[in-house]
């Protein structure tokens, strides 16, 4: 085992604030990552506040992070992937069983034994996993990625989470070019939807209650843009849509957007509610119409991911901080006071 620099909550209630954590030393299937750029997803700060209490509760001292980017430092002897000087990338999972029928389709992200970047049972350790908000993270060959090299650093973080969350429902749902899609909620999840729909090919339409979103969403890529609100604007795209990608993590009207699906359309949610949505069940039957959830990705298409966003050049629109501003930008955070991620230079950490 080695020691290294991290951030960590010790409760609920305290702040981020500068610890020692230990790792273990690479096994031979292991590749140990110096930490360059790490990215705030809504979920870590959940954790940290342990906001999912009822289906994920958190294990304290916690360290969150869990869109990874760094240099390859180190390899175990058994692996061939990798290698001192590379450029990886670790998302929100670290190990999963490999023998389920998930793991086998490249599905690991839906292993009933998946084991995430942190807050997850550590098999080699014990005690709990810790994430990316710290100087480097040891992790198996199998859950590496690798980075595009023409790809800004801090842009590239988020993809691990944000990027996949919006890139999977998309493919499996079958948006490309002449499909008309809708995108809900222009944030971290939302812009990405925005780049990768215009990528595919589509007719993209963002949904907004924040008619000064207007501007920024026709520069991410979108070719219309509906203030929610307006019953009119909706009206006028009633039945029309292929796909809409939901990335609201509030209660809202999910029937208003299932009415804009046309027949077989489908609508999948990414963002999480704290509480259940009301489906009316005309609003599914009219058209046979299809709602579905998505949860990130495996790693092969995290993979195809990566690799597709190194050939349109798509990256996350970031604010890079030092972590010692990680407190703040929680805070910003809760008030969507951020275009569109908070990605962490981990850099700074070497100061503390």
């Amino acid at each position: 085992m080695y020691n290294t620099k991290a951030y960590s909550a010790v409760s609920e209630t305290s702040p981020l604030s500068s610890t020692t954590i230990e790792r273990r030393d690479p096994t031979e299937h292991d590749v140990q990552i110096e930490i360059l750029f790490c990215g705030i997803c809504h979920s870590d700060l959940h954790s940290v506040r342990n906001e999912w209490s009822e289906f994920l509760p958190t294990t304290y001292p916690i360290v969150p992070g869990h869109e990874i980017v760094g240099r390859v430092t180190q390899v175990g002897s058994a692996v061939t992937k990798y290698k001192p000087g590379d450029l990886a990338a670790v998302g929100c999972l670290v190990d999963s069983d490999g023998t389920c029928p998930n793991c086998k389709a490249g599905l690991e992200n839906f292993c009933p034994n998946q084991i995430l970047t942190f807050n997850a049972p550590d098999k080699h350790l014990g005690g709990v996993t810790y994430g990316g908000y710290s100087d480097s993270v040891v992790v198996d060959e199998r859950f590496v990625l690798r980075v595009p090299t023409n790809l800004a650093l801090a842009g590239t973080a988020p993809l691990l989470c944000a990027g996949i969350t919006t890139y999977s429902p998309m493919r499996h749902w079958g948006v490309t070019e002449g499909k008309k899609v809708g995108v809900v909620g222009l944030g971290g999840l939302g812009h990405m939807g925005v780049k990768f729909a215009r990528a595919f090919g589509a007719h993209v339409v963002v949904f907004t209650t924040s008619p000064d979103k207007t501007e920024d969403a026709l520069r991410l890529g979108a070719d219309e843009v509906v203030v929610s609100r307006n019953t009119d604007e909706m009206q006028k795209h009633a039945g029309s849509f292929d796909f809409i990608l939901d990335t609201v993590a509030a209660k809202h009207d999910i029937n208003a957007y299932l009415n804009l699906l046309r027949l077989d359309g489908n609508l999948t949610l990414v963002g999480v509610s704290p509480n259940p949505l009301d489906v009316a069940a005309f609003s599914l039957i009219a058209a046979r119409r299809n709602l579905s959830g998505s949860n990130i990705g495996g790693i092969p298409e995290t993979q195809e991911m990566l690799d597709f966003c190194g050939e349109h050049n798509i990256t996350a629109d970031v604010e890079v901080i030092p972590i010692q501003k990680v407190n703040e930008a929680y805070e910003r955070l809760v008030k969507s006071d951020v275009k569109y991620r908070f990605v962490i230079d981990m850099a700074s950490l070497k100061s503390e």
